[in-house]
């Protein structure tokens, strides 16, 4: 199921996608469902015979998941990335985070900040769980996964090459695209891989991959992020970008005022902002 958040006539909505329509499941959260145990999948085939189609141009987005618990961004996931960005590939993830109130939907504006001209794209996947837990083995990793979706880490270079963590440079208010889906796991690969990845910044490829060339594969994510802390229903892992990011070409290639970048997953879907220049 291709699932989506979405406003209509003021009220919030879940929905299944279908072509140029979206089939309203009722006004329920993806988090509450998910912190109830509820199977996605199945709750929405339960529902789907008797909702009601809403033309996608009727509706405003959302992001997949409001609130998330916790947003766990992981670095340097992709060797290519990792060789033009100067670092030595390192054999345990690079991990960050992300807070909600970075995150934007589907055709929100991406912000470019007045302190700093430095906005730069990485397409990315996103793992939405359903549960967890601690000490969680690579062989079951994957029943905990909800859902995948797809993420734009809006990085401000400036700001996150200021100190050893990169903190702030990934959390500028509006710089984290996330969605326009949540497809469930039963449509795609195990792990979500061999999935292409593609990033275009005004129509231009500027990243090209496929997610079976990650480092750590989504199972072994949360399986070793689980050494360290509970994993929760909600919680989303932002899984890395592949090499081709503005900040490591010559020149820089930074997003603009005006520009607008796409990032698109094979089976998933394509996200879209604009960018725009704070106000």
């Amino acid at each position: 199921m291709k699932l989506i958040r979405f406003t209509h006539n003021n009220e919030r909505h879940l929905g299944i996608l279908r072509g140029d329509e979206v089939v309203s499941l009722g006004r329920h959260e993806v988090l509450d469902l998910l912190r109830q145990g509820v199977d996605l999948a199945a709750f929405a085939k339960e529902r789907a015979a008797g909702g009601r189609p809403i033309p996608l141009a009727e509706i405003g987005y959302l992001p997949p998941l409001d609130n998330a618990g916790k947003i766990i961004c992981i670095g340097l996931n992709y060797r290519d990335h990792t060789a033009e960005s100067k670092f030595e590939q390192p054999d345990y993830p690079t991990v960050f985070n992300r807070f909600n109130s970075s995150l934007i939907a589907h055709g929100d504006p991406m912000i470019r900040p007045k302190a700093s001209d430095s906005l730069d794209y990485e397409g990315e996947m996103a793992v939405v769980l359903n549960g967890g837990g601690r000490y969680i083995s690579k062989a079951e990793a994957l029943k905990y996964v909800a859902g995948y979706s797809v993420f734009n880490d809006g990085s401000v270079r400036e700001y996150q090459f200021k100190s050893p963590q990169w903190t702030v440079g990934k959390n500028f208010d509006g710089t984290g695209g996330f969605g326009p889906v949540l497809v469930t796991p039963d449509e795609l690969p195990a792990g979500g891989s061999g999935l292409a990845l593609e990033t275009r910044l005004n129509g231009k490829v500027v990243q090209s991959a496929n997610t079976r060339d990650m480092v750590f594969d989504v199972a072994t994510l949360i399986s070793v992020l689980s050494e360290s802390f509970s994993l929760e229903a909600g919680d989303v892992i932002v899984s890395g970008t592949p090499s081709g990011v503005g900040w490591a070409r010559q020149p820089r290639l930074l997003m603009q005022d005006g520009d607008v970048c796409e990032v698109s997953i094979e089976g998933i879907g394509t996200l879209t902002n604009p960018v725009r220049l704070e106000r």
